[in-house]
């Protein structure tokens, strides 16, 4: 984590593991930006990406290539991360039964210190592909939320854009061995009621509300739909 901030190489759009930064950040970055666009009269598309199974899929050689590549980690430091990711075994358990031992050549340890890190860091050139389509995104481990404001004549060309980037996302996914999941993939249009209206005939399957890293987004951010996380009986909490 020292070389990391030293040499300022965290993802500054990523905000989990990072000290300083939380659900919180992310949340705030994001409405804060909601906000600022619908008191221009826009209208904002957010997208809510989800990946199957994020942590359990990443490639251990591509891993590696990267903390070189893109994080200057080099000779022996390198040669721990490879020890420490080669010839990782697992078995399962069904009641008294027990499979056999299978060597484990993807993802990074559950519970660990080092995996959350890890897995950070080798999503890390996703946000540079991202910028480099001209979307705004933030990310809280592989909860990824792109965002584009428009103004409601510039749907459908909006729309398009926002379609040719979630083809190049899902390219690259593909090449890391990461699983873009379409179908729990969800899309809210929000902007005041008045500009809304004024959108018609969406390529988009949107929806009016949207859990969003523990928050209810609805398409107006009055967060109506939001439920206190505890129950009231009796008059106590």
């Amino acid at each position: 984590m020292d070389h990391l901030t030293s040499y300022s190489l965290l993802n500054s759009h990523q905000s989990a593991y990072c000290k300083h930064h939380s659900t919180e950040i992310a949340l705030l970055y994001i409405h804060d930006h909601l906000i600022s666009a619908i008191g221009s009269q826009k209208v904002s598309c957010l997208c809510l990406l989800d990946v199957s199974a994020a942590f359990d899929t990443i490639d251990h050689d591509i891993l590696i290539i990267r903390l070189s590549s893109w994080f200057g980690i080099h000779g022996s430091v390198l040669s721990w991360f490879k020890s420490y990711l080669s010839s990782r075994c697992f078995r399962v358990k069904c009641k008294t039964d027990l499979s056999s031992w299978y060597i484990s050549s993807y993802g990074v340890p559950q519970g660990s210190v080092l995996g959350p890190l890890l897995f950070v860091m080798y999503t890390t050139p996703l946000s540079t592909l991202i910028s480099s389509c001209s979307l705004n995104h933030h990310l809280y481990a592989d909860d990824t939320q792109l965002f584009l404001s428009f103004l409601p004549t510039h749907l459908d060309s909006s729309i398009d854009h926002l379609h040719n980037a979630l083809d190049r996302i899902s390219s690259w996914m593909t090449a890391n061995l990461l699983t873009l999941n379409f179908s729990k993939t969800e899309f809210l249009l929000i902007g005041f009621s008045k500009q809304l209206s004024k959108i018609n005939n969406s390529s988009l399957t949107t929806s009016h509300s949207a859990r969003n890293l523990g928050f209810i987004f609805d398409e107006h951010l009055t967060f109506s739909d939001q439920r206190m996380p505890w129950t009231v009986a009796n008059g106590e909490r």
